[in-house]
C-alpha cells in the first residue's frame, strides 16, 4: 500500500512590483511595449491630422475646425490610452518617457534608461508613420514639410504650460493611485488644453516631430520645431517640480500620520 504524502503547498508568487507612473506593467516584454508605442504614437497622429484634414474640408470655420480637431483628438486618445495602458503604459510621449525615466533613477517607479532608449524611437517614429498615413487616406503628397510656422514666443510659453500640465496630471494621479482615471483624465485634459493654451497644446516631442511632415491644419513648420520640443521639455521638467511640490510623499503634520 503506497503512503500518500501531503500535498505540497502552493509557493506563493511574488508580489508584482507597482506599475510606474505611465502604468507600465512589468511582464510585458519590451518588443511589445515598444510596438504599443509606435502604434499608439501612429494613431494618436493619424487622428490628430487626418481630423484636422477632414475638418478644413468640411467648414472654412476656423472655430469648427479647431473644435472638430480637439474633439476628435479626446476621444481618440482615451481610446488609445484605454487600450493600450496595460500594454506599455500608453506614454505616446518622449516627454512623458524621460519623465518617468527621471522619477525611476531617483528611486521611483519607472521606465530604466535602456527602456526609454527604446521607447523614444519608437514614439518619433509612430508620430512620422501618422502623419504619413493621414495625408495617405486623403489622398494628399506624403511626407509634405509643413509651411505652418510657430515660432512665437507666446507659443512656445504655451506649450511649456501644456506639458507642465500634463506631466503634473499624469504624476499626479499615479502618487494618489488614480491611474485608471487616466484615460478620461488625460484626454480631457488635451482636449481643454487645445482651447486654453495659444499653441493649441502640442504637449509632446514625437507628435511635433510627425506634425513636421503635413502641410495640413496640425502641421507645424520644420524650423518651428526645436523651439516647440525645447519648451515641452522645459514643461516637463516645471511639471515633474511641481508634483515635488504638490504630491508630498511621507511625513506627518501635527503628531498626525500624512
Amino acid at each position: 500500500m503506497t503512503a500518500h504524502a501531503e500535498p505540497l503547498a502552493e509557493p506563493t508568487a511574488p508580489a508584482v512590483p507597482a506599475p510606474a507612473p505611465g502604468g507600465t506593467p512589468p511582464r510585458a516584454p519590451l518588443a511589445a511595449r515598444a510596438a504599443a508605442e509606435l502604434v499608439g504614437t501612429a494613431a494618436l497622429v493619424a487622428v490628430v491630422v487626418g481630423s484636422g484634414i477632414q475638418a478644413t474640408q468640411l467648414t472654412d470655420d476656423v472655430a469648427l475646425q479647431l473644435l472638430a480637431n480637439s474633439t476628435a483628438t479626446v476621444f481618440g486618445l482615451g481610446v488609445l490610452i484605454a487600450l493600450l495602458g496595460p500594454v506599455s503604459g500608453a506614454h505616446f510621449n518622449p516627454a512623458v518617457t524621460l519623465a518617468e525615466w527621471w522619477t525611476a533613477r531617483r528611486g521611483g517607479a519607472g521606465v530604466t534608461a535602456r527602456e526609454a532608449g527604446v521607447y523614444v524611437p519608437a514614439q518619433i517614429a509612430g508620430g512620422i508613420a501618422g502623419a504619413v498615413l493621414a495625408d495617405a487616406m486623403f489622398g494628399r503628397p506624403l511626407m509634405e514639410w509643413s509651411t505652418h510656422d510657430r515660432s512665437a514666443g507666446h507659443l512656445l510659453l504655451g506649450e511649456v504650460v501644456a506639458t507642465a500640465g500634463l506631466v503634473l496630471l499624469v504624476f499626479g494621479l499615479a502618487r494618489t493611485d488614480r491611474l485608471r482615471f487616466a484615460p478620461a483624465a488625460v484626454a480631457s485634459y488635451i482636449g481643454a488644453a487645445y482651447w486654453f493654451t495659444s499653441s493649441t497644446s502640442f504637449a509632446n516631442p514625437a507628435v511635433t516631430v510627425g506634425r513636421a511632415f503635413t502641410d495640413t491644419f496640425a502641421g507645424i513648420a520644420p524650423a518651428s520645431v526645436p523651439a516647440f520640443v525645447a519648451a515641452q521639455l522645459a514643461g516637463a521638467v516645471v511639471g515633474l517640480a511641481l508634483v515635488a511640490v504638490i504630491f508630498v510623499r511621507g511625513g506627518s503634520e501635527a503628531g498626525r500620520p500624512a
